[in-house]
């Protein structure tokens, strides 16, 4: 949210939260763990935001204070700080303030008599397998390391263990259940405290320039999505293909039935040794083919782009050469959008 204004507070309510805010401090400034102060999160409370940002900031010189977590920013503190689910995604660098993640992923599981609520839990995408849950939560890390290489300097996922209502944690309510391989999820986020990745583009989204594609909204005969489908009945333009105003795209191609179809060719000059992502836009769900191989699968949508790695089968299909790339979409309200490009990372 962009507020114009910080809440209207009365003078005493305003020196109530600073007695408690510096109660808090002083309780809490022994303990090294604590490496920054987050005065306001997500505009609970938030008022007279850069004088109390400054006030923390001299009290305890010794840490950083995080800019309001997640919501308005006026532009001061030592991070700027985006709240984004599932993600992730991030503010731009600056000169003189770090960009971090608050919050993102909020990936849920209900694990059945190990809840706190039985009906009515949620989470911000909510699965029915551990599969589902692993899949997703792998796809989530691999997005978070390209941006390491743009700037990102923190992330922090939503969440440790259930609570009362979400069930987006790592462990449960009763923290008796670990809902993923912890060596697995050891050796994914590893990967996060490595250099930054290096990305290399295989094929161009229309993110700058336009890239035309073979398009259509009417079911197209089975094997549409193989290297041999003659597709030449198809119209051509340019993506992405979508309603305009859809957040984080730009259209080209207008697209309003609930489904649409779409191909190009390409080529490689060798077959991709790192791993390879299929840079998506998407709005809602979507299948993504390697030369007839299903090589990526997404739900619900996004507002600015992302990497979504290709299953190992998707990436075995790519080869040196002539390459196709297909994709279906479909969408059930709201704005709507799609386009695909190819980046390998490693």
């Amino acid at each position: 949210p962009d507020w114009k204004q910080d809440g209207e507070c009365t003078v005493a309510e305003m020196a109530q939260y600073k007695t408690e805010l510096k109660a808090m401090i002083d309780h809490l400034r022994v303990f090294p763990s604590i490496y920054c102060w987050v005065p306001f999160n997500e505009g609970w409370g938030q008022h007279d935001t850069n004088n109390v940002l400054k006030w923390v900031k001299e009290y305890d010189p010794s840490r950083l204070v995080n800019g309001p977590s997640g919501w308005t920013d006026r532009g001061f503190g030592d991070m700027k700080d985006a709240h984004i689910y599932p993600g992730p995604g991030m503010f731009p660098t600056m000169p003189d303030r770090v960009s971090v993640l608050g919050e993102f992923g909020g990936l849920g599981l209900p694990v059945a008599n190990h809840l706190w609520k039985d009906q009515g839990n949620w989470g911000y995408r909510t699965y029915k397998t551990r599969e589902e849950l692993r899949d997703n939560y792998r796809q989530l890390v691999f997005r978070l390391r390209p941006l390491i290489g743009r700037g990102l300097s923190a992330a922090v996922y939503t969440q440790t263990t259930d609570v009362e209502v979400e069930v987006n944690g790592l462990m449960t309510y009763d923290r008796e259940v670990i809902k993923f391989d912890v060596p697995e999820l050891a050796a994914w986020h590893k990967t996060l405290y490595g250099p930054p990745p290096v990305i290399t583009e295989l094929l161009a989204t229309s993110e700058k320039d336009a890239q035309r594609w073979r398009h259509t909204t009417t079911r197209p005969a089975d094997g549409w999505e193989k290297t041999d489908f003659d597709a030449s009945a198809w119209a051509e333009g340019p993506a992405g293909f979508g309603t305009k105003g859809t957040p984080g795209v730009v259209i080209r191609t207008e697209w309003k039935t609930p489904d649409v179809w779409i191909r190009r060719d390409f080529d490689l000059k060798a077959a991709p040794t790192g791993d390879v992502a299929v840079r998506l836009h998407h709005d809602e769900d979507a299948e993504v083919y390697i030369n007839g191989v299903l090589a990526a699968r997404v739900q619900g949508y996004v507002t600015q782009y992302v990497e979504v790695p290709l299953t190992p089968a998707g990436k075995a299909a790519l080869r040196p050469g002539r390459n196709v790339i297909a994709v279906h979409c479909r969408q059930t309200g709201g704005g709507q959008s799609i386009d695909a490009g190819l980046v390998e990372v490693k």
